[in-house]
């Protein structure tokens, strides 16, 4: 085994796990607390690609363009909740499903609108571009950038959560909302924290993804697929579990598709292999997924209260 492709690989399958935990922990929080499907979760994804990508181009920086993407991402996270998605709260699944899938044919429509078909490239200062040579293996310098950025807001983020007054009436909030109320809660306002934290977070990780695959209409429709994967796999409303799950799918997904091939080269023909080994890759994440549910339908760290 080549063992420069390996680590590579592997630093990739950890990156993808940390983009995805990003999404799937205000996913997973907003789906624990408040209950509520929110498929439009990758419209800010989407977004936070969009910001940053415009903003990195017309002033010729990359952390500028990170910088102005969050409090937008916020804003949008806090109108979104406001002006539409508390309004359903209460209603059934379906109606949940319905209307975020309208808010994602929405926000695809007005990026359309604004920035065109085409998508938008992020240029990377100088310093970010290059390569870092760790005991012989060289690696992408931005991709040790995504893992450590990634890595620290999901630090943070466990710190916030367990740590802090505001993360403990986030878990009051969760556990019994009648009661944390009558204990002089404001749940209202912490569903709307919870919910712009959700969209920051994943605003973050399209800013993250941004330079690699490019701002196009519709990017984070198929990721978000992946992050509610992800918090199945972990436990819905378990941040750890969110973190444990996101890492796994993404080290399936990347060691799947960089080996499987040759795996399956050693039966089949080398077209066959090549096309049929990032098709199983997708299907062992989902066979991962089907297993959890059979086994341990409450998800592999499902919070105390569930």
């Amino acid at each position: 085994m080549d063992t420069v492709l390996f680590v590579n690989q592997l630093l990739n399958g950890v990156q993808l796990g940390l983009i995805l935990f990003l999404l799937a922990a205000g996913l997973s929080l907003v789906f624990g607390i408040m209950d509520f499907i929110n498929l439009a979760h990758g419209v800010f994804y989407m977004v936070g690609a969009y910001i940053c990508a415009t903003v990195a181009v017309a002033l010729d920086s990359f952390l500028l363009g990170f910088l102005v993407a969050l409090p937008v991402t916020l804003v949008m996270g806090l109108a979104a909740e406001w002006l539409l998605v508390r309004h359903f709260y209460k209603r059934d699944h379906l109606d949940h499903v319905l209307v975020t899938f309208g808010m994602v044919l929405c926000a695809d429509t007005a990026v359309k609108y604004l920035w065109g078909p085409q998508s938008l490239s992020v240029p990377l200062p100088a310093w970010l571009g290059g390569q870092i040579a760790l005991g012989g293996i060289t690696l992408p310098t931005y991709r040790l950038f995504i893992v450590v950025v990634a890595a620290l807001v999901a630090l943070a983020l466990w710190q916030v959560i367990a740590r802090t007054r505001v993360g403990m009436m986030v878990r009051a909030s969760a556990s019994n909302e009648e009661m944390a109320r009558a204990l002089g809660i404001e749940t209202r306002m912490v569903f709307a924290l919870v919910f712009a934290i959700g969209a920051v977070l994943a605003g973050i990780a399209g800013i993250m993804v941004a330079p690699i695959t490019g701002a196009s209409i519709g990017m984070g429709n198929q990721i978000v697929i992946l992050a509610l994967v992800v918090i199945i796999i972990g436990g819905i409303g378990s941040i750890f579990g969110a973190f444990v799950a996101a890492i796994g799918v993404g080290l399936i997904d990347t060691l799947g598709r960089a080996y499987l091939p040759s795996i399956l080269g050693v039966v089949f023909s080398p077209s066959v292999a090549s096309s049929a080994g990032p098709s199983l890759a997708s299907i062992l994440i989902y066979l991962s997924m089907t297993l959890v549910l059979i086994f341990r339908p409450s998800g592999l760290f499902p919070p105390a209260n569930r």
